[in-house]
């Protein structure tokens, strides 16, 4: 499994981003890659807590969905919906978006906190959950600009 907190893979990932034009059109998907360069960047913002997220009741809050959805199924493309709180965010510029995201994602792999912020739709994370789940994010958007 790749997690953000494995260097390797996190470097790989901050350099797909690096290589990502700003004006790549999307494969699916309405966003463009300004605008899901801000949503990751609230999406880590709940991660490390700065901002909260409503939970919300459903069934990917059960243990096994949850560890099919966030381990195994694949996503379907352009018809995930994450809540209203992960799309706050405006772009401003690409350089400095993509550097206040890199930062976000530095604090991350520093925090080693015990208790983590839940998430909105799954409920209780772990930082290693957290760290699967970011990295399937963040590679599910690059590939959503061919990246």
């Amino acid at each position: 499994m790749r997690s953000l907190l494995d260097p390797d893979h996190r470097r790989q990932l901050l350099g797909r981003f690096r290589s990502l034009e700003p004006a790549a059109p999307p494969r699916w998907g309405r966003m463009t890659a300004p605008h899901m360069l801000a949503h990751l960047s609230d999406q880590m913002r709940h991660t490390l807590g700065d901002a909260r997220a409503a939970p919300r009741a459903g069934p990917l809050r059960w243990p096994i969905v949850k560890q099919a959805v966030l381990y195994w199924l694949p996503w379907p493309k352009g018809r995930v919906q994450g809540p209203p709180e992960a799309f706050v965010s405006r772009p401003t510029t690409w350089d400095a978006d993509l550097a206040a995201f890199e930062a976000l994602v530095a604090r991350f792999v520093r925090d080693e906190r015990a208790e983590w912020p839940g998430h909105a739709l799954f409920g209780p994370m772990s930082r290693r959950a957290w760290g699967y789940f970011c990295h399937r994010h963040f590679d599910y958007h690059l590939r959503q600009f061919g990246v």
